[in-house]
């Protein structure tokens, strides 16, 4: 239904979103009307479109879906308008002298001749430009947030294209609104081509055709991880996704593969044979990690350094006896620019590190203690007793610097060693921010398992490097940490060499429930994270995670997630919450941040502020606004972020996780349901990974079956990479200019 009215009163702006509640005189009466309004002021007239919706708390609202806006024609209209507060410097004494010198043309007079404003007593020739700037600018504003609602844009995604391109927002979206998926954070291409279509742009715009392919080459690096794609299967995924037929496309798919190149955007290469494309910025990433792994990898030791005494000041000191190969890890890590530590659980990679810091404390030298993820960094830290940061932490965001991160290529990080844990979870653009901040001469250490799953993001860090063999690699394989009672840690290693964990039920941590159908699977899942394992560990439910290898299906993240909600924080009427198209978000939920945001701001206690939310960081919710539609999370480390709703898409439940989302994380149970699905995704590393995120105990959930498969099936996803040649390749360059 469409209303219309005067602005009476505006209640309540966020101007980050536009969310709004104004009061408007309706034939008479006033009514409450929300939702996404471009910037209005008070004497208005608004023509909405919406329904009246009862507000528990509020009462009677309207609900606004679009938003159409007139200026005031009278003389009261027009001083009420400008005295408003939404030009700076027009109170209610300039507004009326204006509009007593100019009458009911003054808006017109502002709009296209604001000099005759200085005409007007108090008001200088600066100060009229100035008005007449201003009153444009808001003018341009509405009318685009207007045009771009006739074409279904939302108000707020409007508001966020008007503040990109400003007055040239218009010519845009009329000329090429494809330039949103590169210019406009969060539009992604099929958001641009429902705005292309409705603006009439030809299906076979070579706009259109630009669009695609940068889609296509952003998909596979943010869903399967790769930083190139066989140009084949680019140009098979690009006519899936465009719907042409490719004959008569394929001269124009070259010419603008063509201008792509010409303008620096994408590479086209030469990979085994085959060319491949890949985005010039991640070509530039992985091409810069690889000359600085081997810059600082080549750095000359002239005297090698003994540490045979430090180690066994180590040994006495802690009554320990260190195998050889722990030992050679200290000496490699001592005397080299870059060394890696691999090992699976129990291989006493901590031993190492513990032992490392020592000889470097001895030497004078300042260490950096840094992991992918807030757990894994809290985990480094209690198990060295010493302070560790996330890698963003430790850069620190700066968005007055360009270059977003306050340590960086120009203004180095205080360290002369970094060791960073967990490094499987690195991907490539991080490892990008950090070498670059890494001064020469800095020592790297690089420990991880390198049988788990590789980074959520794009790249192949940990794998490339171990296969570029350009660096010295310490493997660990001897068990240590083992109780003869516990099973998590026999079971991980035999999981990982492809054979059957012991399930005899017999051990304190490693269980075993054998159900047939998906239905039971479901139902003791849920009864294991709600009765059984809290009485059993003597543990809060918050200490137990369901680790699931999949979002999808009865027994998948999403299906788990509604009803661990519904069990663990059901609904009341005094507990608030926020429905979204896909979730509800309630008061003392659990979630998770699924995508790393630079931008979001943060603050933890009374002092402490920053910037930087990113992919795996787990919180609750601890405040719900339902009348502005926005929440506050509280993560494990004492950051509360606010999210607005449109934000909330970065958010998910966390009662279940996918297995993939877990790494770097560890907890007191892990609750994995054994599910049948595509081998591509059932795979011995995904269930290895889940099994080794357990701290206390693990708990398999369905038939033996599906668990032989998993662990038989030793398929891994290949990942299209060039740091593993890049690396090669700047190696030999390297070693051939010391020559």
């Amino acid at each position: 239904m469409v209303i219309s009215g005067v602005v009476e009163e505006i209640v309540f702006r966020n101007a980050e979103n536009g969310y709004t509640v104004v009061v408007i005189d309706h034939n008479g009466e006033p009514v409450v009307c929300v939702g996404k309004f471009p910037q209005i002021s008070e004497g208005v007239n608004l023509e909405l479109s919406g329904n009246f919706v009862k507000h528990n708390k509020y009462g009677q609202q309207f609900s606004v879906k679009t938003v159409k806006i007139t200026v005031p024609s009278t003389k009261e209209g027009i001083i009420r308008y400008l005295s408003s507060g939404l030009i700076y410097g027009v109170g209610p004494v300039t507004a009326l002298n204006i509009v007593e010198y100019f009458g009911e043309k003054t808006l017109d007079v502002i709009e296209y001749n604001p000099a005759k404003l200085a005409l007007v007593k108090g008001i200088s020739a600066k100060k009229a430009e100035e008005i007449g700037k201003a009153f444009n600018e808001i003018k341009n504003m509405q009318s685009s947030v207007m045009l771009m609602q006739n074409y279904d844009i939302s108000t707020n995604l409007a508001i966020k294209i008007y503040n990109t391109y400003g007055a040239k927002t218009e010519q845009v979206l009329t000329t090429n609104p494809y330039r949103l998926v590169e210019d406009v954070d969060g539009i992604g291409f099929y958001t641009a081509d429902r705005i292309a279509n409705k603006m009439g742009i030809a299906e076979d715009s070579e706009f259109r055709f630009r669009a695609g392919i940068l889609h296509v080459l952003k998909d596979v690096s943010e869903k399967s991880g790769n930083t190139y794609i066989p140009k084949e299967n680019l140009i098979e995924e690009l006519i899936k996704l465009l719907r042409f037929d490719s004959t008569k496309n394929s001269e124009k798919i070259e010419q603008v593969l063509t201008s792509l190149v010409m303008d620096s955007v994408i590479k086209i290469m030469q990979v085994d044979n085959c060319d491949v494309v890949i985005l010039t910025k991640l070509y530039n990433i992985e091409k810069i990690v690889a000359q600085s792994i081997n810059l600082f990898n080549m750095m000359n030791f002239d005297k090698q350094i003994n540490v045979d005494q430090e180690i066994k000041f180590y040994e006495d000191f802690n009554k320990i006896k260190m195998h050889e190969n722990q030992k050679q890890a200290v000496k490699e890590v001592v005397n080299n620019g870059v060394t890696v530590i691999t090992g699976g659980p129990g291989t006493g990679k901590t031993t190492i590190v513990k032992c490392i810091l020592q000889v470097f404390k001895n030497m004078g030298k300042s260490v950096k203690l840094l992991a992918p993820t807030g757990r894994a960094a809290k985990r480094l830290s209690e198990s060295t007793n010493c302070e560790a940061s996330t890698i963003h932490r430790a850069l620190e965001i700066d968005f007055n610097n360009a270059q977003l991160f306050f340590y960086n290529n120009l203004n180095k990080l205080p360290a002369d060693v970094v060791i960073v844990d967990e490094v499987s979870m690195v991907d490539v653009q991080l490892m990008y921010y950090l070498i670059r901040a890494l001064k020469r001469g800095t020592q790297l250490i690089l420990v991880g398992d390198k049988d788990q799953l590789p980074s959520v993001g794009a790249g192949n860090v940990l794998g490339d490097i171990l296969a570029s063999k350009v660096v010295p690699v310490v493997e660990l394989t001897q068990i240590y940490r083992q109780d003869n009672n516990s099973l998590i840690i026999t079971n991980a290693h035999l999981i990982n060499n492809g054979k059957m964990p012991i399930i005899d039920n017999k051990s304190k941590d490693f269980f075993f429930k054998e159900v047939e159908t998906p239905e039971s699977m479901l139902s003791n899942v849920i009864d294991m994270q709600i009765n059984r394992i809290p009485k059993f560990l003597n543990v809060d439910i918050s200490k137990i995670q369901v680790l699931a290898p999949m979002k999808a299906g009865l027994c998948g993240v999403e299906n788990l997630n509604k009803i661990l909600q519904d069990k663990i924080n059901p609904a009341s009427f005094n507990k608030p919450e926020i429905i979204t198209d896909k979730t509800i978000y309630r008061l003392n939920d659990r979630v998770m941040q699924i995508a790393n945001n630079y931008e979001k701001t943060w603050k933890k206690g009374p002092l402490e502020e920053g910037a930087g939310v990113f992919n795996g960081d787990i919180g609750v919710i601890t405040l719900v606004d339902m009348q502005t539609q926005e929440l506050q999370v509280t993560f494990e480390d004492g950051r509360v972020v606010t999210y607005l709703k449109p934000d909330l898409v970065e958010l998910v439940l966390s009662y279940a996780i996918t297995i993939h989302k877990s790494q770097g994380s560890e907890f007191d149970c892990a609750i994995i349901p054994v599910v049948s699905g595509p081998p591509m995704l059932l795979t011995k590393n995904l269930i290895y990974t889940a099994v080794t995120r357990a701290k206390k105990m693990v708990v398999l959930v369905g038939t033996k079956v599906n668990l032989i498969r998993m662990i038989k099936n030793n398929r891994t996803t290949v990942r299209h990479t060039l740091l593993k040649q890049l690396l090669i390749e700047t190696h030999k360059e390297f070693v051939e200019s010391d020559e």
